[in-house]
């Protein structure tokens, strides 16, 4: 830990803030304000739609720009979608929502890239460490997120609008942190060569398991934890339990950052994120044999656990995957990746939860994890053959 990356680490956690506070309030705002039921949740969708369509053009503003500036301006974006948000909610334009999610996918897609920044601010042999870090700073997130959309929820007349208030707040700190931070300049391709091909970088074994256990990790995580204060509801559970769910959802996503860095060079990064996919099947078990609060609560903790050993974990695996003059180009492609199964898992999370129940949710996400073992198979099956 150095200072540089102590105030990396406070920045993650007030985008963690940021993004835990749109999941527990987006979805019941699109439900109070979407002409069908089915779409409630497109406010969530727009916003990892945004972070999708946004990676590879915030990939190129990182080279252009340099880390901090680049950063800066996703702050800035953050700021300003959250005013076109409390705009519409107060109008009651549910589009406008949509609009000011979509918006600030850039800064999701522009924050994601922390835990890469991270790994530039410490020696190379502590660069599992610094990512650990880095995503355990969501621990802030997990505590102040439920509790900013809890709290804010009657602040202004129309609920949740001064969610969106606190939340340009939470931005102006970000930018406040950000701006301390002195990056080191990022590798530039030499005249006349930008490294290899987008696609030949995408075609490595290690890129695609590294993108299978980030991408479906989080479209498992995101298919779930978007559609939870929905269910929740429906069972009758008032929105203070499902503010305490999310809330121990989030711990479980990043508490266990402060030992999976030394778990992965211990135990190796395979049998980590294998461990990930398991806690993944755990919970969904968990999810089926019950829908009281103890249920829900137990099986999003597992979730996010089993979340935090694949995402750390995928991370660690796709630095491997890229040369130093590829870096922001192959960053580029795997959140875009990442960013485009999120956009399915939120769409289908509303219309899974409202049409076919909580049930069918968890059925469904049997298969993006039995496609993530699959993955994890393949990578230890070519390793065994190259020993």
């Amino acid at each position: 830990m150095n200072r540089r990356l102590a105030w990396l680490v406070l920045a993650q956690g007030l985008f963690l803030t940021n993004n835990i506070c749109f999941m527990a309030i987006n979805g019941l705002v699109g439900l109070a304000l979407a002409p069908r039921p089915w779409m409630a949740t497109l406010p969530i969708c727009a916003y990892v739609a945004g972070g999708a369509v946004m990676a590879r053009l915030v990939g190129r503003h990182q080279l252009r720009f340099g880390r901090r500036r680049a950063f800066q301006i996703g702050l800035c974006v953050a700021l300003a979608s959250c005013a076109i948000a409390l705009w519409s909610v107060t109008g009651g334009h549910f589009w406008g929502v949509v609009l000011a999610t979509l918006v600030a996918g850039y800064y999701n897609a522009n924050a994601a890239l922390y835990r890469f920044a991270a790994t530039e601010l410490v020696a190379a042999d502590k660069r599992e460490a610094a990512i650990s870090w880095v995503l355990a700073g969501g621990c802030l997130g997990a505590v102040l997120g439920p509790l900013l959309a809890r709290e804010s929820r009657n602040l202004l007349t129309v609920p949740f609008a001064g969610a969106y208030l606190l939340l340009m707040g939470v931005a102006l700190a970000g930018l406040l942190l950000i701006s301390l931070i002195e990056f080191p300049p990022l590798p530039r391709p030499a005249a006349g060569s930008g490294g290899r091909p987008s696609a030949e970088i995408a075609r490595q074994p290690v890129f695609i398991v590294a993108l299978a256990a980030s991408a479906l990790g989080y479209g498992v995580m995101n298919l779930l934890m978007a559609a939870t204060p929905i269910a929740m509801g429906q069972c009758g559970l008032p929105f203070a339990d499902a503010s305490r769910v999310l809330q121990w959802h989030v711990l479980g996503m990043f508490v266990p950052s402060f030992f999976t860095g030394p778990l992965i060079r211990r135990a190796g990064v395979l049998p980590v994120m294998a461990v990930g996919v398991a806690l993944n099947l755990g919970c969904v078990a968990l999810a089926l044999s019950g829908q009281d609060l103890e249920h829900f609560m137990g099986a999003l903790l597992m979730l996010g656990v089993g979340w935090n050993f694949l995402y750390i974990g995928g991370t660690t695996l796709f630095t491997q995957a890229y040369r130093p003059e590829e870096k922001t180009r192959a960053q580029g492609l795997l959140d875009t990746g990442v960013y485009a199964t999120m956009t399915l898992t939120s769409f289908s999370s509303g219309a899974l939860v409202t049409t076919g129940g909580w049930a069918w949710m968890n059925w469904a996400s049997l298969v993006p994890i039995g496609l993530c073992a699959a993955a994890l198979a393949w990578q230890a099956a070519a390793q065994r053959r190259s020993c």
